[in-house]
This record gives structure tokens, C-alpha cells and sequence, in this order.
């Protein structure tokens, strides 16, 4: 009977044991996947290191330059800055549209990737229509924000931003349509589309189909860009900021 009996408190203490190992490994990966998550997230953001590169229209002389990045990368293209957002960023361009997917502009592994203009484009944006990437990233880094541009408010809010060349020049953005479509929208994101033949009926479509629009006046002679990031709740799903790019003055870089 004793054996019995110890032999029952042996196996209680054993299923006691390894339950509290269970619960502690648990919370061990708990507390590893929400310290993982936000690494991802903050990492997601431009951190002083990278936005020591970001070009002005007023840098100090020991100020390092986009220059520099591209030294570092050969395949940055430039600098996006959309106002009031978390679009702010360095581009690139590699080989394909998949290169920089899950890569920093460090070419480093990063799941928040790098954005990234179409490898069909031109890479010096001189297309008249130039088609930039960025993951939606749920804290609205990367191009999380642009999903934001389908309430009407938000819209109305920020109507501006600014693209910056490798060669120190740069151009203003001016917003003025967003569209929710999908991965499989040829017009939208076929190479054919950015010959200025075309422009046309990609400016048409736009206007027809946009969640918000505001007429700036844009005309198949101006220089179109778009920011495309899937949608949140739509695996093919994708939202597009269209703006027109509008030529500025030189900006001095050492």
C-alpha cells in the first residue's frame, strides 16, 4: 500500500514538475516573441544611424550626405520623405523586385526589407511614371502609412512630400490620388504602363477609380510617382499613393 501511495505522489510531482517547466519555457518564448515583435517594429523606423544620410536643403558642412550611402550601397536611388508621415526613407533598386524584399539598405537580413523602385524603372526616376515598394508595417513604419491615405481626413492632411536624387538635386511631391486594387493590376503595375503613350489611360484609370482624389491639374506631361504597400486585410491587396513630381531647386550636400 505505501508503494502505492509513494509511488502516486512520485508521479503527482512529476506531472507538477514538468507543467511548471512547460509554463516557464512558455513564458520564456512569450516574452521572446513580444521582445522579437518589437525590435522588428523599431527597427521597421529610421533610426538616427540611417537619417544621419537623409539630404537637406540646409546640411552643415560636417553632415554626412546621400552620397555617402551610396558609397556604402551602390544601389541607393534616393531619398522619399512624404510630410507628416513615417515615409522617410532611403530607396533603392536591385537586380529584381524581390532583392531588397527582406534586405536593409545595409544589405543586410532585415524582415522590414528596404523600399525599393521597380527594377523596370529607370533608375535615375527620369520615367514618367516611377513605381516605388515598401511593406505595411503595423506601426506604420516602412510604407504602413500609405494605407492611411484611403480615409478621407488623413488625405486632406498631407498633401506633400519630397524625393531626393543621388546627385543632390530633388523634387517636390505633390499628392493627389490614392487607389485600393490588387497584385494583379496590369495597369497599374505593368513596365508598358510607364511609356508616356500610355499615360493617358493610367491618369484616367487613376482618377476613375481612386478611394480619394483631389484635381491638381496633372497632365500626361508631367512625371508621376506611386508608393504601393499591400493592403491590411487583403492577402493580393494593394493600396497606391499616386503624386506628381515637381521639379525644385539644387540642394547643397558636401
Amino acid at each position: 500500500m505505501k508503494i502505492i501511495v509513494f509511488v502516486a505522489k512520485t508521479g503527482d510531482w512529476l506531472v507538477s514538475f514538468v507543467a511548471a517547466i512547460l509554463a516557464t519555457v512558455m513564458l520564456l518564448y512569450g516574452g521572446y516573441a513580444l521582445w522579437d515583435t518589437a525590435m522588428l517594429y523599431q527597427g521597421a523606423f529610421a533610426s538616427g544611424n540611417l537619417m544621419k544620410y537623409k539630404p537637406s536643403v540646409s546640411v552643415d558642412e560636417d553632415d554626412a550626405s546621400l552620397e555617402e550611402l551610396l558609397a556604402i550601397n551602390p544601389d541607393v536611388r534616393g531619398w522619399l520623405t512624404i510630410d507628416g508621415t513615417h515615409v522617410d526613407y532611403p530607396i533603392v533598386q536591385g537586380e529584381d523586385d524581390m532583392e531588397y524584399v527582406n534586405k536593409d539598405v545595409y544589405g543586410e537580413f532585415s524582415l522590414s526589407g528596404t523600399a525599393f523602385l521597380d527594377s523596370e524603372n529607370t533608375s535615375d526616376f527620369s520615367d514618367c511614371y516611377n513605381l516605388l515598394f515598401g511593406h505595411h508595417m503595423a506601426n506604420g513604419a516602412m510604407f504602413g502609412d500609405v494605407a492611411r491615405f484611403t480615409d478621407r481626413t488623413y488625405f486632406e492632411k498631407h498633401q506633400t512630400g519630397r524625393l531626393f536624387y543621388t546627385d543632390g538635386s530633388s523634387v517636390k511631391i505633390t499628392l493627389y490620388a490614392c487607389l485600393q486594387t490588387d497584385a494583379y493590376d496590369s495597369l497599374v503595375y505593368r513596365p508598358e504602363v510607364r511609356k508616356q503613350e500610355n499615360m493617358a489611360e493610367l491618369l484616367a484609370y487613376i482618377q476613375k477609380e481612386a478611394v480619394q482624389y483631389r484635381d491638381i491639374g496633372i497632365t500626361e506631361q508631367d512625371q508621376l510617382i506611386g508608393l504601393s504597400t499591400c493592403a491590411e486585410a487583403e492577402t493580393n491587396g494593394r493600396v497606391i499613393l499616386f503624386g506628381r513630381l515637381e521639379k525644385e531647386k539644387q540642394v547643397n550636400q558636401t
